[in-house]
């Protein structure tokens, strides 16, 4: 007569057989669960991102009015019409020149 093995070994074997499939879909089902609450844009961080949206817009509405006034000054400088007082303005800031009976006002404080 054959002797017979120990079922416990096999029982344990099958049992780990065909729970681990499913066990390893609800881990990784449960990681990107998590990542898509918690996670830096998931549904908890939704206040964060339109903060952020809100900075971002401010800045660019300011970078939109500066990159217009260059805009303006590039215009003014085109060297087929040219606007004489920027010219001027420019060449006496950038040489240092004046002549000695003109009164220099600075507009901007500095």
């Amino acid at each position: 007569m054959a002797k017979r093995k120990s079922s416990k070994p096999s029982t344990l074997r099958n049992m780990l057989r065909r729970a681990g499939p499913p066990a390893a879909l609800l881990t990784v089902g449960a990681f990107f669960g998590g990542y898509a609450i918690i996670g830096p844009n998931g549904a908890l961080a939704y206040g964060d991102i339109e903060r952020h949206l809100g900075q971002k817009q401010a800045e660019l509405a300011s970078l939109s009015k500066q990159r217009d006034v260059l805009k303006n000054r590039v215009e003014l400088l085109d060297p087929k019409h040219a606007d004489p007082d920027m010219v001027d303005e420019l060449v006496r800031k950038d040489l240092n020149v004046a002549h000695p009976d003109e009164v220099i006002v600075p507009l901007d404080g500095k």
